[in-house]
């Protein structure tokens, strides 16, 4: 028979969790505006996906610059808030990425058979990076193959600084900058 023993600062640490889920549930059932729900208070749905820009439909620019659509979400089961829609259901802003028309997939493959001559250059709206490689064929294909990594990897886009059109859930990147606004927490 397997005996559990407590000491004071496990009975201590259990009361702190029970009077924490206590505080939280009465938290809880307050009913608020749907929009201060915190995460694992509503569950969202996936939003409308336009088929020409693979990107939600609505996606426009906000005020602090970013892009945002919105997605159809509703409250958790045994969560309720004010604001719901006659559906019963509210909007919570979700990422989105401008497009202007350029192809991923298209820019890869004229980088690849056609990269010598500048196509896929011109093709991304970098006239001048394009009449160069088309002279010098393709920087002697060592500029081929770099456009052809920076492609890939997404590093070169569109020159107007939107998004390629990739699938919604296709291979999309996200690329992390460092910048002054960012803290590097040494280590040791």
């Amino acid at each position: 028979m397997a005996y559990v023993r407590f000491n004071v600062k496990s009975e201590l640490s259990l009361s702190c969790i029970v009077l924490l889920i206590y505080f939280q549930v009465s938290k809880c059932s307050e009913e608020s505006n749907c929009s201060k729900l915190q995460i694992g208070q509503y569950i969202c749905f996936p939003p409308e996906i336009n088929s020409t820009t693979q990107q939600p439909v609505g996606c426009s620019r906000q005020t602090d610059g970013s892009y945002k659509a919105y997605a159809p979400c509703v409250p958790a089961p045994r969560v309720s808030c004010t604001g719901l829609s006659q559906n019963g259901t509210f909007k919570r802003p979700v990422d989105c990425k401008p497009t202007n028309g350029k192809s991923f997939e298209t820019a890869l493959l004229l980088s690849v058979f056609l990269g010598m001559f500048g196509i896929d250059r011109f093709y991304l709206g970098y006239p001048a990076l394009g009449l160069l490689k088309f002279c010098t064929l393709g920087f002697m294909f060592v500029g081929q193959l770099v456009d052809i990594v920076l492609i890939a990897t997404q590093i070169v886009g569109p020159a107007d600084g939107s998004s390629y059109i990739i699938d919604y859930y296709g291979a999309g990147v996200m690329h992390l900058v460092v910048d002054n606004v960012t803290y590097y927490h040494p280590t040791g």
